[in-house]
């Protein structure tokens, strides 16, 4: 019976139908930046999620609408992934069947104002509860969360700087859920409400937006990221860094920026690399971020961002948060074929203990503290959160992103620096190998952005913020996640109290009258009602109680 029943699972139209509205919403992101879709692309799917006959349909919907979403979101692992992709898209799509169980709940018929109001709430916080559970490391990491949509609008990122970016996607799917209502609701009040909670998210980013204002600007700062593109072999991409980053001699820039694996060797054992790299920076005048990528001297690899000045090496830091399948492999024991069929990563790169400030010197001498993270990690908002509690004034991505040109991932990626600047009212740039390399100020407005066609250097000018300066996300951290998924998981217990008791009540037997009866253990008698109220009896029968078969059965002596 299982078999056929998953058999005729894959049959139903209506699931593959809303697996295709699930893919609907990644039209948001780059490269298509559809952004405007955000706000009205879950409509198909919660509609065919509602229409679903049973509960447990509902649920099944909202894991194929998830599995659909987290496919086309993340097409560009295939290369990395294989057929892995889709065990991942499965796996974690099962996060929706929350968005599946609340929207059949309280979106079916008939939507009263009660259950609308409660829709507001508990769908979008059942959807920020999934991605904010996809979200941890161990799980795989935050890459598409749905307020990643809107980078390109300050004024809806301001958003951010209040709650992170999980504000920006509770009020996205806010929106989406007033517009069901206002579709589908019997009675106009209703309807209007609706509308009306989906102007008001709508409208929620660029009211904050006037509503704040940034922090004074207390210097200024010239940076350059050096973009070599695809190079043959790692000696020929040193020289090609090496080259750019000579001619921002005369652009006065205070730091230049390589991309991550800009350096293919151990720098502790290659002094000849090492001092040429010192000689560089002494003659543009600036120090470089530099990033190794190589075996050290006990066979292990690690991501490090280095700092090289005139004078050696000033700071370090390792990447901590490591890309799933590039960089290491889950339970390599169980999973290790995976890089057999895939690009997936022959060994576990090691990673490091978690963000850290490096103290940079600029062209004038003066001191500047710059948060330093590499590639995937500007995923995470936690640690560019750390970063600015440690008085970082800039925060910097170095990263690669050479395995996946041509794809979505490259804008995908340079975009969530304009997050990580609204969440945390720095000026935020990215640094990449092959593209794409931008650059944006503190509150996530564009300033520079270089292709993956581009080859040179973008030299960018960034008006810093105080190291003390913080935004509400900087000082109250992730309390808008918390939050929903408190609602989530209180609506998750109201619904199992209310099923209990159902259930409860149908499994009492019937008693038409509500009487208690009192039994008489004598032979030939009959029962009696315990407060001597005596049944009616039917037109032309006798009154004695005793004699109504339909009330009580006669004991025979």
């Amino acid at each position: 019976m299982g078999t056929v029943a998953i058999r005729r699972g894959f049959t139903q139209p209506a699931r593959y139908a809303v697996l295709l509205a699930g893919g609907l919403p990644a039209l948001a992101f780059p490269a298509p930046n559809l952004e405007f879709l955000a706000w009205f692309g879950l409509v198909p799917g919660l509609l065919l999620i509602r229409a679903a006959p049973t509960q447990r349909e509902a649920a099944v919907r909202g894991w194929w609408f998830g599995t659909g979403y987290l496919l086309a979101a993340l097409y560009w692992l295939v290369p990395n992934l294989g057929p892995a992709l889709l065990l991942v898209a499965i796996v974690l799509g099962a996060l929706w069947i929350a968005v599946g169980l609340a929207a059949w709940r309280l979106l079916r018929a008939p939507v009263t104002a009660r259950r609308a109001l409660a829709a507001l709430a508990v769908v979008p916080s059942c959807w920020l509860a999934g991605e904010w559970i996809r979200s941890w490391q161990g799980i795989g990491g935050p890459w598409a969360v749905f307020g990643a949509s809107q980078w390109q609008h300050p004024s809806v990122l301001a958003l951010a700087a209040v709650g992170g970016i999980w504000l920006v996607t509770v009020a996205l799917a806010a929106a989406n859920t007033g517009i069901v209502i206002a579709l589908v609701a019997g009675r106009a009040p209703v309807r209007l409400l609706g509308a009306a909670a989906a102007a008001v998210a709508i409208a929620a980013g660029p009211a904050a937006f006037a509503g704040t204002a940034p922090a004074p600007t207390v210097r200024h700062i010239t940076i350059a990221l050096v973009q070599p593109g695809t190079t043959d072999g790692v000696a020929a991409r040193a020289a090609a860094d090496e080259r750019l980053t000579a001619t921002t001699r005369a652009r006065g820039a205070d730091l230049i920026v390589w991309g991550e694996s800009s350096v293919g060797f151990d720098l502790r054992r290659d002094t000849e690399l090492l001092r040429r790299l010192r000689r560089l920076s002494a003659s543009v005048g600036a120090q470089l971020l530099v990033n190794e990528d190589a075996l050290n001297a006990r066979g292990a690899k690690a991501k490090t961002a280095t700092l090289i000045g005139p004078d050696g090496i000033a700071g370090t830091y390792v990447k901590t948060r490591l890309v799933p399948f590039g960089e290491y492999i889950p339970l390599r024991a169980e999973l290790g074929w995976l890089d057999k069929i895939s690009r997936a990563a022959p060994q576990n790169v090691v990673a490091g203990t978690g963000a850290r400030v490096l103290h940079a010197t600029l062209r004038n001498g003066r001191p500047l503290r710059i948060g330093v993270l590499i590639c995937f990690e500007s995923a995470f908002p936690d640690m560019s959160r750390v970063d600015a509690d440690h008085g970082a004034q800039v925060i910097i991505y170095q990263t690669s992103d050479s395995t996946f040109q041509g794809s979505w991932a490259l804008a995908q990626h340079a975009s969530l620096s304009a997050v990580r600047a609204a969440e945390t009212g720095r000026p935020v740039v990215q640094a990449a190998l092959t593209g794409d390399s931008a650059a944006f100020d503190a509150r996530g407005r564009l300033l520079g952005w270089a292709r993956s066609s581009d080859r040179g250097a973008l030299t960018v000018s960034l008006s810093l913020p105080a190291a003390s300066a913080r935004t509400p996300y900087d000082r109250l951290g992730d309390y808008v996640p918390w939050s929903a998924t408190a609602v989530a998981v209180l609506a998750a217990a109201i619904a199992l109290i209310s099923a209990a008791r159902v259930r409860q009540h149908e499994s009492r037997p019937d008693r038409r009258a509500g009487i208690p009866l009192k039994r008489s253990h004598r032979p030939g008698r009959s029962a009696r009602a315990a407060d001597g109220a005596q049944p009616r009896a039917p037109a032309g029968r006798s009154a004695d109680p005793g004699t109504d078969a339909a009330h009580v059965r006669r004991e025979e002596p």
